[in-house]
């Protein structure tokens, strides 16, 4: 399928249940895939974060994650089927990888965190094959060893729940050595999943406001952040119509 360009980015216009076959399609034929996703905030920090918008722009897939992507897409005449929530498609591999026996690995969030996280998911996929788990608190002289530990444990699926632009990194640089055949950087998911933040309703996910609900449970930590980069994030698509839409003078002199 061929990649659309949104402000420079190439992305995959996929839905979620055609990101999820190709997702259990490379565990079944042995390949791997990087997944990356792209909400408002990311595609604002990737334009004052070269590194991180090389990692993103070397990812197999890469996703629509914010509803305001697939807005912007619209306004822009980039055609994105829907949005590809990363916590929805946890939660998908997840239920997926239980069925078919596929092992997982989960990689992030502090100690405490991640273990109310596993009795979770415990409770919610029984018969799961976790085949190993540590916290997100690792400096880089350590990634390489993560890395080979993951491929130790012959997990297929690798999760890493953390923030950006930490699992983009990550990915780049060893997601090939850790061997999993998917690697998915889900953020906050595990936060979520293991009851420390609530996520937002879904009439609210469908109007784009999910930010807003975080901001309303975080206002010191996520407000500022959030009206700085949503704003940033309408003046780069107001830019990029007015780019996009020719003048009326220009365009009666191709007429001429």
């Amino acid at each position: 399928m061929t990649r659309h360009t949104l402000f420079g980015v190439a992305l995959d216009p996929l839905t979620m249940d055609e990101t999820v076959q190709r997702c259990l399609d490379a565990v079944r034929r042995g390949e791997q895939i990087e997944i990356g996703m792209v909400n408002a905030a990311k595609l604002v920090n990737m334009r004052r974060d070269p590194a991180l918008a090389e990692a993103v722009a070397g990812c197999d897939l890469v996703l629509a994650d914010g509803q305001a992507v697939v807005w912007a897409g619209r306004v822009l005449g980039v055609r994105l089927p829907e949005r590809v929530a990363g916590i929805d498609l946890f939660m998908r591999l997840l239920a997926a990888a239980e069925v078919a026996d596929i092992p997982v690995y989960l990689l992030g969030a502090q100690q405490e965190v991640l273990e109310m996280m596993l009795r979770q998911i415990s409770e919610r996929f029984p018969q799961l094959r976790v085949a190993g788990s540590r916290n997100g608190y690792f400096g880089d002289s350590e990634q390489e060893e993560i890395a080979d530990s993951v491929a130790d444990s012959g997990a297929r699926l690798l999760f890493l729940g953390m923030t950006s632009p930490k699992k983009e990194i990550f990915t780049a640089g060893y997601g090939k050595r850790t061997g999993a055949h998917v690697v998915h950087g889900v953020g906050g998911s595990f936060d979520i999943l293991a009851g420390i933040t609530k996520r937002a309703p879904l009439v609210w996910q469908r109007m784009g406001l999910e930010w807003f609900y975080r901001t309303l449970q975080e206002p010191r930590r996520l407000g500022k952040r959030y009206l700085t980069t949503n704003a940033a994030f309408l003046a780069m698509t107001v830019r990029e119509l007015i780019h996009r839409t020719p003048s009326a003078g220009s365009a009666n002199r191709s007429h001429c």
